[in-house]
């Protein structure tokens, strides 16, 4: 690599940025929301598919205890060195070939996962596909935050988390047509893990034709490349397409990653995401995942459970779309602590609940804040850095909350098995206090205000 890759340009950077924070939503921006969109789709497959495996594995083999516990944290496990690693990476080399890379890599994986011969492949296959698909909301979360106009960063990221979390309840319909089930002399949860290697592999086609962030090219002292690619982005609106222009700036001096994360403001920030993300799994995917198996435990059927989980989960895209016109509206701290809030108090009216109608509204009620919850902070946390530690910084902190997944099961399924449902949501209360506590005095304020007026520095 030459020394102008591994220099940071400022002032081009800013002005290219000012430039993408002018533009009106062209036919590119909705390209990348749509490809972008169906990449996440397979991720959050991938973080469900877990409770479906389990569950099948659970009813149709007599799997349980710690065996059943360390497949489901396997992938978690593999998501945590995923996000850490392809955020600095995604960096370094550029946010467009780091999707290339991590998509062909789960792919791979998940494919040996679906034909695992035994438990010990399968939890190996299942940690290396999590490695790769890890990588995809960091990297996303950076590059969406790097190429979408100001005024439309929130409403155009919801979009593509909409489309993400449609994967939910096509996962929870799909579980309960295939679990227990052999195709073609496939048993149906093996189906499952094809499936989302299958998708992945359609998701790279689609990403080949996605420009380069032109920030990230700018900051890479890449300058022509970078107007070439703010020119793809201009192209089908009303903004003038200039002629790439060449532009000369005083040459910065090269800082690591790491060092510029531990100045101000950025230190203080590095470290409310990194509590945040080591709490906020257990509202999430604390609910996400062991939904069916908290049924169950209250004495509800297999096929019940799944049924009622599966209803539960038409929440998510539902609360996915609630949070489009929310994130233009509200500011975005406020929305994340008002959807955790809504988040704990649906999900404990969860676990009290005895009727049937009320069991499925009340899980969707907390799978619609879930999804408010989680678009909110993924526009959020890409926005408090700069763009050439972007990646890296939403990479090493929201890969915490891979790991605090991966020990999930090992907390809350003893505790739903020694003291029921409701102490379990207990915990799950506490964690998201101790998520919102940091964000409020920490988090500073974003929406509607340009990248450079976030991150001065």
């Amino acid at each position: 690599m030459t020394l102008t890759a591994e220099i940071d340009s400022p002032a081009k950077r800013s002005d290219i940025g000012r430039r993408l924070d002018a533009l009106p939503v062209g036919p590119v921006h909705r390209k990348v929301v749509v490809a972008i969109g169906l990449g996440l789709f397979f991720e959050v497959y991938e973080i469900f598919v877990s409770s479906a495996i389990g569950t099948a594995l659970k009813t149709e083999y007599g799997l349980g205890g710690t065996t059943l516990m360390l497949i489901m944290a396997s992938s978690f496990v593999g998501m945590f060195f995923g996000a850490a690693a392809f955020g600095h990476i995604a960096d370094r080399i550029g946010r467009r070939r780091a999707f290339m890379i991590n998509l062909v890599w789960f792919s791979v994986c998940s494919l040996v996962a679906a034909f695992a011969p035994n438990l010990a492949v399968l939890v190996v296959a299942r940690f290396l596909a999590g490695v790769g698909i890890g990588a995809e909301y960091p990297v996303a979360d950076a590059y969406l935050s790097d190429v979408l106009p100001a005024a439309h960063r929130g409403r155009l990221a919801a979009w593509a988390y909409t489309c993400s979390f449609l994967a939910v309840p096509v996962l929870g319909f799909l579980s309960m047509g295939l679990t227990g089930h052999v195709i073609a002399g496939i048993a149906g949860w093996r189906i499952l893990l094809l499936i989302g290697a299958a998708g992945a592999v359609l998701v790279v086609a689609m990403r080949r034709g996605l420009p380069e962030s032109p920030r990230w090219l700018a900051g890479r002292g890449r300058n022509g490349e970078a107007e070439a690619a703010l020119q793809r982005f201009q192209t089908g609106t009303s903004a003038p397409v200039d002629p790439i222009q060449e532009f000369t700036s005083p040459p910065a001096i090269p800082t690591k990653p790491a060092a510029r994360l531990h100045q101000s403001p950025y230190r203080a920030r590095m470290v409310m995401l990194a509590v945040f993300h080591l709490f906020q799994p257990f509202g999430y995917y604390g609910f996400g995942t062991l939904a069916a198996l908290v049924l169950v435990d209250r004495g509800f059927d297999v096929t019940s459970s799944l049924l009622f989980t599966a209803l539960s989960f038409l929440g998510y895209p539902l609360g996915s779309l609630l949070s489009i016109p929310l994130l233009a509206r509200w500011e975005r701290k406020y929305l994340i602590i008002a959807s955790a809030g809504a988040m704990a108090l649906c999900g404990i009216a969860f676990a009290t609940v005895s009727d049937p109608t009320a069991i499925v509204v009340f899980g969707l009620l907390t799978t619609a804040a879930a999804n408010v919850f989680s678009n909110v902070y993924h526009v959020y946390q890409a926005e408090i850095f700069p763009s050439d530690v972007r990646a890296t910084a939403v990479g090493w902190t929201y890969s915490l909350s891979r790991l605090s997944s991966a020990a999930l099961p090992f907390i809350l399924i003893p505790v739903l098995g020694h003291y029921g449902s409701v102490a379990m949501f207990a915990v799950v209360v506490v964690a998201l206090g101790i998520a919102v506590a940091v964000l409020v005095p920490l988090g500073p304020r974003t929406s509607g205000r340009a990248l450079d007026d976030i991150n001065p520095v």
